[in-house]
């Protein structure tokens, strides 16, 4: 079908490079011979809604309408977007599946699909199909996508939680680059407050970046939520030594991260009141366009490497799923397969500006990875990301368990000093035990 696609554009005389952007009518063109190939046809009368995920980066919205706009015109398929912050996309997708009634998509956060995995659409032959048109998909987006031999949703895409910080202050401060081991963070953490210009990391109820910087400091310490069999496995030596970990680093961060949420760290950060924390490169997009001087002394790195020895990271995936009450199934896979085709995803990431990064390997070679280094770290996100189980399953358990911020708040607990590390682990390992009896 990508063939076709491409002769259908040569034909009417536009040149089709890796990721060029498509408008008008050769994209109305192309957008119209994709359908016309594509494996599934839309139900006569179809008209779908969806809920996303509020976007961070304006471009990539305006990229995404676009796409959608395009399918609209080429399939007579009206598709109604809704935006909201992606703490609230889960329960409102829980409402619909248990009521029955609501969107027919729902583009969310992590193990969103796992939360009521019966009642997701089996979206199998498109994750297959993709497969196999886009040279593959990362293994996590594999785990994430499917439940059984069955795929329940299709990854779309991640956004990277990686480190953003001050180049100057750093170099100020007597470090050249960011730290890559974790006692080396903790000198960095500490040199950086010592000098009036502090960093810090989200410990309220930010599904983003709370849990991303949360779950790596548990596993970079050998630390585990559950083991390979879901067995809960959060009391141990590990966890206490990354709690003592993150105590101390707590105490070399600016005050009030206690109360922050998603927003709370790139406010911070663009106001200059903070100079490192964990983020996607939102802040670098946002600094492009009102802080100029914030972008040309910024940059991003990987988290630091603590006792594991390797990268723990947990970045944050975005998957869509189909309602299985939808009245237009087929109009729902024809959607979900339009929005990874790479005519319309190369233009997409590349308006994203590295917020996105993609599951599936062919777009490896988009050049917004290479055209400017400090968008680079974000490419291989994907690869370099665990799961939100950890060892464990990657199903409702480990959905509910991010979703109600259990290793989160065990982390502010001890971290704020509300409980000792005895008390903060006996809290999280109740409410772990009832996710996972």
């Amino acid at each position: 079908m990508q063939n076709f696609t491409r002769r259908a554009l040569v034909k009417g005389g536009t040149a089709l490079g890796a990721a060029s952007a498509l408008s008008g009518p050769a994209l109305l063109e192309w957008a119209k011979a994709w359908a016309q190939a594509a494996p599934w046809k839309p139900e006569k009368g179809a008209k779908l809604s969806m809920l996303r995920w509020k976007y961070f980066v304006q471009a990539e919205d305006d990229a995404f309408v676009k796409l959608i706009q395009a399918y609209t015109q080429a399939t007579g398929v009206q598709v109604d977007i809704s935006r909201e912050s992606y703490e609230d996309v889960q329960p409102k997708a829980s409402v619909a599946a248990n009521t029955g009634t609501g969107p027919d998509l729902f583009w969310g956060l992590y193990s969103l699909p796992h939360l009521f995995p019966q009642k997701c659409l089996d979206v199998t032959d498109v994750a297959d199909y993709l497969g196999k048109q886009h040279g593959g998909w990362v293994d996590s987006a594999v785990k994430y996508g499917k439940s059984g031999n069955k795929w329940i949703a299709v990854p779309i895409c991640y956004s990277g939680a990686l480190i953003n910080y001050r180049l100057e202050a750093s170099k100020k401060a007597g470090f050249s680059k960011f730290p890559t081991k974790t006692d080396e963070f903790l000198e960095y953490a500490k040199a950086m407050k010592a000098q009036g210009t502090p960093g810090g990391f989200a410990l309220g109820h930010a599904s983003g970046d709370g849990n991303t910087w949360v779950h790596w400091a548990l596993w970079t310490h050998n630390g585990q939520v559950v083991d390979a069999n879901d067995k809960v496995t959060i009391n141990s030596p590990e966890t206490v030594k990354a709690l003592e970990f993150c105590k101390t680093l707590y105490g070399h961060m600016i005050p009030g991260t206690a109360s922050w949420n998603d927003a709370s760290n790139n406010k911070a950060f663009l106001a200059k009141e903070i100079h490192w924390t964990n983020n996607g490169i939102s802040i670098y997009v946002a600094a492009q366009n009102s802080a100029k001087d914030v972008a040309e002394d910024m940059d991003h790195a990987y988290f630091p490497v603590g006792p594991a020895g390797k990268p723990t990271e947990l970045h944050l995936m975005y998957p869509i799923l189909a309602m299985t009450y939808t009245k237009f199934p087929q109009a729902c896979k024809s959607l979900m397969a339009f929005m990874l085709a790479s005519e319309n995803f190369n233009p997409w990431i590349q308006s994203a500006k590295g917020y996105l990064t993609h599951c599936l390997n062919e777009f490896d070679k988009n050049p917004v990875w290479t055209a400017d280094p400090k968008t680079t770290p974000y490419r291989d996100v994907a690869k370099r990301s665990l799961t939100a189980g950890g060892l464990g399953s990657v199903g409702e358990k480990a959905a509910t368990a991010i979703a109600d911020f259990v290793l989160l708040d065990m982390f502010a607990n001890y971290c704020t000093g509300r409980e000792d590390a005895k008390g903060a682990i006996a809290i999280a390992e109740r409410q772990l035990r009832r996710i996972y009896r």
